[in-house]
């Protein structure tokens, strides 16, 4: 039983490595940045994101998939910064995979109206960290709540993260929060990888988080124009892109 488990578990990872690249491709085709943020329940991404879709939006064509195993309440939450949002709802599954993003845009958003899109993963650090779901930028937050070896106990969440989030560094002081500690946690499972420390209340470095993502959506938009020119080199055959919001 147990050697059927891991063929099972195989087989349902080889088929969404397949998807998730077929996502790849139609993202860099339509030049959406694609960012999955990973966490614990209570780590603050709904609010971060709640946030950062408001602040961009005012600029850019922005819009998020919010994953949870009952309820649309991050959904109707996030729906407030005026941005699209849809909430897929997983039951008994703890992630999201790239069968589910597919499914979920279908119908709803085509790509060529989006300039960056989030998705809220389901709210824990083991499941997810195994899916990949096209993105272009894997994000994995922990907040000083949680405790300086949070990246120690869920290391593949952080190993596979582009970059780490501390979130709620207002409290650190209350919760008498380890910066120093943390940071080496994160540089034991990650070597290099970036950090940065933030505070939605706050606003501390809410402009170091989006000044990162003003200059991947350019980077990816211009990724799009290099794919259109080579397969249109006189671009012939370009689709028309709608301007930006605001």
């Amino acid at each position: 039983m147990r050697i059927r488990l891991v063929d099972v578990q195989q087989s349902v990872l080889k088929k969404n490595v397949t998807l998730a690249q077929r996502l790849r491709e139609r993202f860099a085709a339509s030049g959406t940045l694609v960012v999955n943020l990973l966490s614990s329940p209570g780590a603050g991404k709904t609010t971060l994101l709640e946030l950062t879709l408001r602040e961009l939006g005012a600029r850019h064509r922005v819009a998020a998939l919010v994953g949870d195993q009952a309820t649309e309440l991050d959904a109707a939450r996030l729906a407030r910064s005026g941005a699209p949002v849809k909430q897929i709802v997983t039951g008994a599954e703890c992630r999201l995979d790239a069968d589910m993003v597919t499914s979920a845009l279908a119908g709803w958003r085509t790509e060529h109206d989006v300039d960056a899109l989030f998705v809220e993963n389901v709210g824990n650090l083991i499941c997810p960290a195994e899916y990949d779901l096209g993105e272009d930028l894997r994000v994995a937050l922990f907040s000083v709540t949680e405790g300086e070896d949070k990246p120690l106990k869920y290391p593949l969440a952080f190993h596979t993260a582009h970059l780490v989030l501390i979130t709620k560094t207002d409290l650190d002081g209350a919760t008498g929060f380890d910066r120093a500690r943390a940071l080496a946690s994160i540089e034991s499972v990650h070597p290099g990888v970036a950090v940065l420390e933030l505070s939605a209340r706050t606003g501390a470095g809410l402009s170091q988080w989006l000044e990162l993502l003003e200059t991947r959506i350019a980077a990816k938009a211009a990724i799009r124009g290099e794919v259109v020119a080579a397969r249109h080199p006189r671009g012939v055959g370009e689709p028309a892109r709608a301007g930006s919001q605001g």
